[in-house]
């Protein structure tokens, strides 16, 4: 582990006014959202939208760096051009999501509680992704609230796989995200919400500390705490932003490299908002940016999915989206 290495990298990922842009959705949210707009699910689809991502002009102003799947790591553009050349010709950070998918850790009032998978193979993979240009990369585990959910035995098993993962990606000097999202899914009260990732990210670094990570060099992708989104009144802008600052400075050790978020299930809107309100609160240990995916992509995808020929204005509207965002990071955006 060069921890020099680690600390540089965290520091390019989070440099102020930029965030970091995923498009690292797994084939099955790829195939829903193309279906839903018309678009043929095929490899070469999906890699003509990425491309169209990838290569918009001036994204590198706000976006430090990419969160890709293995697919996109390895494909070019039409002029046979590697994606992750492209990204490092821009000066933007590339990042290989190293999980798998998922399986049911087990079962609660027919609710499944679903466990992140794919780290018997990562350490041959993380090689893998460092040889194609990652310096990054990350792990999802999901947390769901319900009755009597999330279990503590869950809770406890998905932070020991966070921490293996890693340890993994610092032995190679990759930058792991370690992102325990809490979904938004139910009408849970914001309290329940804050109470959750309150007692999640405390265990998080419990194992995280007892398995030797070197938190400086990692960066926390982390929910915001809201209300569910089935709830009735629901939670205010400012009264989001205040509890999970709250629930940040109460839960999440000073060194931690830096803290995105994620939109997880918010409006376009929403997400810039709540970035804006806790970027003007100010007073932190760490710099807050945004990990957003379909929160920047959506307008984006929506215009090329009518008019596939016009990639400059599809491309257009990302640059907007992204630029929203860098002004919310810095509370410039309202």
């Amino acid at each position: 582990m060069d921890k020099d290495i680690l600390t540089k990298t965290v520091s390019r990922l989070t440099a102020s006014p930029k965030g970091i842009l995923a498009i690292d959705e797994s084939l099955g949210t790829c195939r829903g959202r193309f279906e839903k707009l018309g678009v043929p699910f095929t490899e070469e689809k999906r890699r003509e939208y990425r491309e169209l991502l990838i290569t918009t002009p001036g994204i590198e102003e706000y976006i430090s760096g990419y969160i890709l799947v293995s697919e996109t790591a390895l494909q070019k553009t039409k002029n046979n051009i590697l994606f992750t050349d492209i990204l490092n010709q821009k000066g933007i950070c590339v990042g290989v999501t190293a999980y798998t998918g998922y399986s049911v850790f087990d079962t609660v009032n027919e609710v499944k509680q679903e466990i992140t998978e794919g780290l018997s193979d990562f350490a041959q993979r993380i090689k893998e992704y460092k040889k194609a240009g990652a310096v990054f990369s990350k792990w999802r585990e999901m947390i769901r609230i319900g009755e009597n959910l999330p279990t503590e035995e869950f809770l406890i098993e998905s932070a020991k796989r966070l921490a293996q993962y890693a340890l993994i990606c610092q032995a190679e000097d990759i930058v792991p995200i370690v992102e325990p999202e809490v979904m938004i899914d139910g009408n849970h009260s914001i309290e329940k919400c804050y109470e959750v990732t309150a007692h999640n990210l405390k265990i998080v670094f419990d194992e995280l500390k007892s398995a030797g990570v070197f938190l400086p060099g990692i960066i926390l992708k982390t929910s915001m705490v809201l209300s569910g989104k089935d709830a009735q009144n629901r939670a205010s802008v400012k009264d989001v932003a205040k509890m999970t600052i709250k629930c940040l400075k109460e839960n999440v050790p000073k060194e931690v490299g830096g803290i995105v978020f994620l939109s997880g299930g918010q409006s376009d809107e929403e997400a810039s908002l709540h970035l804006d309100t806790m970027s003007k609160l100010g007073g932190l240990p760490w710099h807050l940016t945004f990990s957003y995916g379909r929160a920047i992509q959506n307008l984006a995808l929506q215009s090329w999915a009518k008019n596939p020929e016009d990639v400059a204005s599809a491309q257009r509207l990302l640059l907007e989206s992204a630029k929203r965002n860098s002004l919310a990071s810095v509370g410039k955006y309202k």
